[in-house]
């Protein structure tokens, strides 16, 4: 059986807002975010609408303490739509100090951590999680490969330079 384009899934419609002028110096920001929730969509197909957001520490922060009750920011919040049927998925919020800190200590590319918190924010809208050993097996691999399709390296490889962590992405 051959292939056509009208065997191809629909694609989520992805919406990027920048709220916080800290993501005026990575003006590729918006672009990364994109190619990464499609990368993952490529893998693990979605139809609807996602909402990423990106923000700062302090916005994060008090998303953080009003809908977890944790009073600190976090590099990635994800809040997955109702099931009610309707088009949107869901929405992300990414916080760039918290994103920039942990890229300059792992020694990674800004845009190549925020590319892994947009498809490790994206497939938790789908409903994987990390509470278990099997579900970060798989929700691990599935980032890989998405990042892979996009030519960025496996986010959870050791480097010389850091220990790996066992910590939240």
């Amino acid at each position: 059986m051959s292939w056509s384009p009208q065997q191809r899934p629909a694609a989520p419609t992805i919406d990027v807002q920048t709220q916080s002028p800290l993501w005026d110096a990575e003006p590729a920001a918006a672009g990364t975010v994109r190619a990464a929730i499609e990368a993952a969509a490529a893998l693990v197909p979605a139809q609807g609408e996602v909402s990423v957001l990106l923000t700062d520490d302090a916005a994060v922060r008090n998303l953080n303490r009003v809908w977890r009750k944790i009073d600190k920011p976090t590099n990635v919040l994800s809040f997955p739509a109702a099931k009610a049927g309707g088009r949107l998925l869901g929405d992300i919020a990414i916080a760039h100090e918290t994103l920039e800190r942990e890229a300059a200590r792992e020694s990674k590319p800004m845009l190549h951590h925020l590319a892994h918190l947009a498809v490790h924010g994206f497939l938790h809208l789908l409903g994987y999680d990390h509470q278990t050993d099997s579900q970060a097996e798989a929700m691990e691999g599935l980032e890989r490969a998405a990042l892979a399709r996009l030519h960025i390296a496996d986010p959870y490889g050791v480097s010389p330079k850091q220990p790996q962590e066992t910590g939240n992405a």
